[in-house]
């Protein structure tokens, strides 16, 4: 688990109607637990003793139950049909991320006594839910024996760890963002409405901070984990990677000074054109060290792209990358390596790229190069530092959360995957396909205004995605999906595709 994310540990309460056997619950939830440390393992979930029959007493002493084992996210377990108060009353009271489910009944040999009716419990604290406000994941199908709810727990882990990390994350952001560069500007207040912090510092002072890091007495250490990260023998090691070095040690310590009261932290910095003419060298390989870390750094101070970055963090518990929607492919390339060899139309492809960010576990044959596109305009030596390779073939999930310029939330989420086709090109770089994309391009990518930033997770994490992206407060109708050929966008002109 990388260590800028949280670990979520889920207290597993039962609740019972004092009209019912409360031993009904009481089992229940053994089994649940029993079923979940069976197939999952010990240390996601406790069982809390304090079983809520009916009792606002117990709501207390189960809250404080949880408390004290540590545990971060809470699941109300309805053993039966359940106190509709007090069980809402624990959501409410329980700082943290949060869920509901319910058991199922057992057997047809059992329907007198042995009857639970969680399925009808679960309507009522649907509606205590509402009427408290308070924000709670319901499953897809909410109801369930004991392997099918240990199930649903573990599909919560990736939505509590998104809502806890985001309520406890800081982002750095180095600014401003480049001239003639407004496409990842974005009101900040979303950020607020997210509980989310936000530091906002000039590229200036990391720049004196970078100044006063020349002789750090870590750099040869750290000069040798790049060179063992990128195969250089020892002695060959190329003369950029003192002042990568450096820089990497700034920032580090640049998050551990200002994180404040904060247990997480994202950076995004402005990494052209003045960085190569102060820095004289380019961020990105380093950039792609510190999301091993588990740090999101995104280029070109896009705050939300390294806010999605995170978020593809907390979901997969894997490295994510930031790239640019970036080009086509070309006619040539799809007719001989893709047609007919691949079930993707040409407008499902495209190529994602950026200038070298994306971690060297992700890369064919990663090398360290020169920025091609700022040596064009300075030295090539200034421009030293980039990380470049095809990203491996394999599953991907584009996606990306955003303000909008009227302070909305809105997102997508497309799975797709990479290609095994050589992009024969510069940069983090891979040749992307998803189906529909050139609709999904068009009618919800340009048609609700999204920069060219888009995050990825390698690996289908849709479902994970769209649910947590709803907890969070993302408004269902502002996540975009790339809908099937049968399914038109609601701007999408009917008289095109008849």
């Amino acid at each position: 688990m990388l260590s800028n994310i949280p670990k979520i540990k889920v207290g597993v309460v039962a609740v019972s109607r004092d009209c019912f056997p409360a031993p009904l619950a009481v089992n229940r939830r053994k089994a649940l637990v029993e079923a979940y440390e069976k197939k999952y393992g010990k240390g996601d979930i406790y069982e809390c003793p304090v079983t809520i029959v009916e009792s606002e007493i117990d709501m207390v002493n189960a809250l404080e139950d949880i408390k004290k084992a540590g545990c971060n996210a809470l699941c109300v377990f309805l053993g039966n049909f359940g106190p509709e108060i007090s069980e809402t009353l624990l959501a409410k009271h329980f700082d943290g991320p949060k869920m509901f489910c319910a058991a199922a009944e057992e057997s047809q040999k059992d329907l007198m006594d042995g009857r639970g009716d969680a399925y009808c419990g679960m309507l009522n604290a649907s509606y205590n839910i509402a009427l408290r406000n308070i924000n709670a994941y319901i499953p897809d199908y909410p109801v369930g024996d004991a392997e099918e709810c240990a199930d649903m727990i573990h599909d919560f882990l990736p939505v509590a760890r998104v809502a806890y990390g985001l309520s406890n994350l800081k982002i750095i952001s180095f600014g401003p963002r480049p001239a003639n560069f407004l496409a990842c500007n974005a009101p900040i207040k979303q950020l607020y409405n997210l509980n989310v912090e936000i530091e906002e510092e000039s590229e200036l002072d990391l720049f004196e901070s970078y100044q006063k890091h020349q002789d750090d007495k870590r750099i040869p250490e750290t000069i040798a984990d790049m060179a063992k990260e990128m195969g250089y023998a020892e002695g060959k090691e190329p003369a950029m990677l003192k002042k990568l070095a450096a820089y990497e040690l700034t920032l580090l310590d640049w998050v551990e000074e200002h994180k404040g009261y904060r247990k997480y932290v994202a950076l995004t910095t402005k990494c052209w054109p003045a960085f190569q003419d102060m820095f004289q060298f380019v961020p990105c390989y380093v950039n792609s060290r510190l999301m091993r870390r588990g740090i999101p750094v995104s280029c070109e101070v896009d705050i939300y792209g390294t806010l999605s970055e995170y978020i593809g963090l907390c979901i997969s518990g894997d490295e994510t990358t930031l790239l640019d929607i970036n080009n086509s492919v070309p006619h040539d390339m799809y007719d001989e390596f893709i047609k007919g060899k691949f079930d993707y139309q040409f407008t499902d492809t495209f190529m994602g790229f950026h200038c070298g960010n994306t971690c060297s576990s992700k890369l064919l044959s990663p090398h360290l190069s020169y920025q091609r596109i700022m040596a064009r305009t300075h030295p090539q030596d200034w421009c030293d530092g980039t990380i470049e390779g095809d990203i491996k073939p394999g599953e991907i999930t584009f996606y990306r959360l955003q303000s909008t310029a009227d302070n909305r939330l809105r997102a997508y989420a497309a799975e797709g995957e990479v290609l095994p086709v050589a992009t024969k090109s510069f940069g983090s770089i891979g040749v992307f396909a998803i189906h529909e994309m050139g609709r999904f391009y068009r009618y919800w990518l340009i048609g609700k205004n999204f920069p060219h930033h888009g995050a990825v997770m390698f690996g289908h994490y849709g479902k994970a995605l769209y649910e947590a992206l709803k907890y969070i407060g993302v408004d269902p109708a502002e996540i975009g999906y790339n809908h099937p050929a049968s399914l038109p966008y609601a701007d999408e002109n009917p008289f095109i595709r008849r």
